[in-house]
């Protein structure tokens, strides 16, 4: 009974983890998009940042609040020091000296210190710089997040452009074999040349080394996408939104027309946080110059003796207690704190250059983001259009070869157009939803910032 529960238990366990490895994950892009932001490597690693920044702000904290330190000591002299003393001292005769040991054998001590800063401008100035670097790790998260939706929306793109691909070429592929087939027979009748099936012969093998290269890449454009969700890329995932859906849906003119909220941007939120940062790092310099003012209180007891009797009841422990103030004042430092206030300031010209040249990037990238989307809303409408010329010339083509009007060559630059123009369509496709992405990337839509609130219960 006990080895078929063995077996049992075994098998069961088996089971489990051979289902846990062949499970199948749906996605819609938005879907996509919300289980990236949650469970992406770096989505993790970001909100990581901001709650070790939570951390390293209240570590600033604490430094200023009261801090209580113990220590207990224990000191067994196995040879006591032997101090000598004139021996006329002991009634012995002058110019001589007696040799006399002080003190115990064995001593203990324990004590309490509690200590209190009371004034410190680089502690002001570091609890201000504590709360700069949290405003700084969140808008590092949101850009993390930003790149994130950008990047699950390239890659679901990818998969269903690969999928689209898969699929024409396959069709391509039945086509050009049926093709193929009634060219031989025509040929055996004697009816056309060798040369019209060769011709389709090297077209059908173009096709066939397409169509096995599209299908690797489509194996590698879904572990993409799922290492861009933080999931194993084995893991087998199905997309159900459609490519020429999603393109009609990311056609937005009115998106042209979005107004730039400067501020909203977040390389602007950036720039202005290191702005920030290196202003604090000139203020804490300074700070240095100022006197530091601190105090102490300390409780203590020691007992001594000859022997170990600490522990016992009728040992006699001494007590003791000193409070005390320290007041430290820069004097003279032979102009290091001057030098180091001065690279500070020139680091502070520095990033505020830096943002400014980031307010122009962001103008710059807005203008180029625009042109880029209309650019690829265009080329989509184009290519649909040649899309259909081209599938109109090869059935022209076909007709007119069936029929002997036209060579076998003919026949093959129509199809070799009609398959460049094929890819042309859904490259286009693609580019609309990545163009768009990136255009919703400068303006900050959707707004994805996250408060340290958010996440403080997490760590």
């Amino acid at each position: 009974m006990k080895n078929k529960l063995l077996i049992f238990s075994l098998l069961l366990v088996s089971f489990l983890g051979f289902s846990q490895e062949n499970e199948t994950l749906t996605f819609t892009l938005e879907e996509a998009i919300t289980f990236a932001l949650d469970s992406s490597y770096v989505s993790m690693n970001a909100r990581r940042d901001i709650a070790k920044a939570l951390k390293q702000k209240w570590e600033t904290t604490a430094t200023g609040l009261p801090q209580i330190d113990g220590s207990v000591s224990y000191n067994n002299n196995l040879k006591q020091p032997v101090t000598l003393i004139p021996g006329e001292l002991g009634g012995g005769e002058p110019g001589t000296f007696m040799p006399l040991t002080f003190g115990t054998k064995q001593n203990a001590n324990v004590v309490a210190t509690l200590n209190q800063l009371i004034f410190d401008g680089s502690y002001l100035v570091g609890l201000k710089a504590a709360k700069a670097f949290l405003g700084f790790s969140e808008n590092a998260n949101e850009k993390t997040r930003l790149e994130v939706r950008k990047g699950v929306i390239n890659a679901y793109g990818s998969v269903l452009l690969t999928q689209e691909l898969v699929a024409i070429f396959e069709k391509n592929k039945t086509n050009l074999e049926k093709n193929l087939t009634e060219i031989r027979a025509i040929f055996e009748n004697g009816l056309t040349e060798e040369e019209s099936v060769e011709q389709l012969e090297i077209t059908l093998l173009d096709i066939e080394i397409q169509l096995s290269n599209v299908r690797r890449s489509q194996s590698i454009a879904k572990q993409m996408f799922n290492l861009a969700l933080g999931i194993d890329v084995e893991t087998q995932v199905i997309l159900t939104d459609d490519l020429d859906e999603l393109t009609n849906q990311n056609i937005s003119l009115s998106l042209m027309e979005a107004p730039l909220n400067i501020e909203d941007n977040v390389d602007f939120k950036i720039a202005s946080n290191l702005v920030e940062q290196r202003f604090l790092e000139m203020q804490l310099q300074k700070s240095k110059s100022l006197p530091r003012l601190s105090a102490f209180i300390n409780y203590g007891t020691s007992a001594n003796n000859e022997d170990f009797t600490f522990f016992n009841g009728d040992q006699k422990w001494y007590q003791s207690s000193v409070l005390g103030i320290n007041l430290t004042v820069p004097i003279f430092s032979s102009g290091l704190r001057s030098a180091a206030t001065q690279r500070h300031k020139i680091a502070l010209d520095q990033a505020k250059t830096d943002f400014e040249q980031t307010r122009q990037q962001i103008k710059l990238d807005l203008a180029s983001a625009k042109s880029n989307y209309q650019f690829a809303i265009d080329n989509y409408e184009n290519s649909k259009k040649n899309l259909a010329l081209a599938e109109r010339i090869e059935n022209k083509n076909q007709v007119k070869f069936t029929e002997g009007l036209a060579d076998s060559f003919d026949l093959r630059q129509a199809q070799i157009q009609l398959y460049t123009t094929q890819q042309q369509y859904f490259q286009a496709m693609l580019n609309v939803i990545n163009e768009k992405a990136n255009l919703e990337t400068v303006l900050n839509t959707p707004q994805l910032r996250m408060k340290y609130q958010e996440i403080k219960g997490e760590y």
